[in-house]
């Protein structure tokens, strides 16, 4: 399946490592030009140089002027393809967990996903075409121990986007969420052997995913081959929950 994204633009937060990375690459690939989103202005900037159909753009989605820096991006092109992808963990068991940990992780997760995508739909509708495509998390539908603020982030992303796409779906612009499970990332590289060992042994397909496995979901999400596709929850997670 050849997909051609020529002439789109692509904004994707999180670009300047693991599964934002891959997922700019990959849409640079298919003639996207592809804006490279994340508070590291140097790296993404040398992530949109290998690409070349990119530019780096330096954006903190947690910060108070996130709409007007998404804002400044519209004036200059219009983007077609909105890639959330950026956000943090702060876990700890749910009794021991501040306040703050729990604002923070939502307020990252969550908030910042309404005012970039809020901003950036308004000229999809008017365009009548457009793709938002939300990374959510297993965690999101099956919860994890510790985890109770980003597990609660990332169920409402799904709740987020399911409501979201039945409201614009008749101007042709598509919501769908895509649900990583355990994907090889610096984060499990760090791991020793047995907990590695331990997490592949509750995956049916008894690996850990790669980042690209997630972006080349997102990039078929993003084509018009999935024009067709909207408000779904795509569980990328090679058998951890079914």
């Amino acid at each position: 399946m050849n997909i051609d994204l020529t002439g789109k633009t692509a904004l994707v937060t999180g670009a300047s490592r693991g599964i934002g990375e891959a997922i700019a690459r990959r849409l640079g690939e298919t003639g996207a030009h592809v804006l490279c989103a994340a508070r590291s202005v140097e790296r993404v900037n040398q992530i949109a140089g290998e690409i070349g159909n990119a530019t780096g753009v330096e954006l903190d989605i947690s910060a108070p002027d996130v709409r007007e820096r998404v804002g400044a991006l519209l004036k200059e092109r219009p983007i077609d393809i909105l890639v959330n992808n950026a956000g943090i963990t702060d876990d700890d068991l749910f009794i021991r967990m501040k306040p703050d940990a729990w604002t923070n992780v939502l307020r990252t997760n969550l908030d910042s996903a309404f005012h970039i995508t809020q901003e950036v739909t308004k000229k999809m509708i008017r365009a009548r075409w457009g793709r938002i495509i939300n990374i959510s998390s297993i965690v999101g539908l099956m919860g994890n121990p510790g985890q109770v603020n980003y597990a609660a982030s990332k169920a409402a992303i799904i709740g987020f986007t399911k409501a979201l796409a039945l409201e614009i779906g008749s101007r042709n612009v598509t919501v769908n969420a895509v649900a990583p499970g355990y994907i090889q990332t610096a984060m499990t590289d760090a791991l020793g052997d047995d907990a590695r060992e331990k997490l592949t042994e509750r995956i049916a397909l008894k690996r850990l995913g790669t980042t690209d496995d997630i972006a080349y979901s997102v990039v078929f999400l993003a084509s018009e081959q999935a024009s067709y596709i909207t408000g779904t929850v795509l569980n990328v997670s090679g058998g951890l929950y079914t």
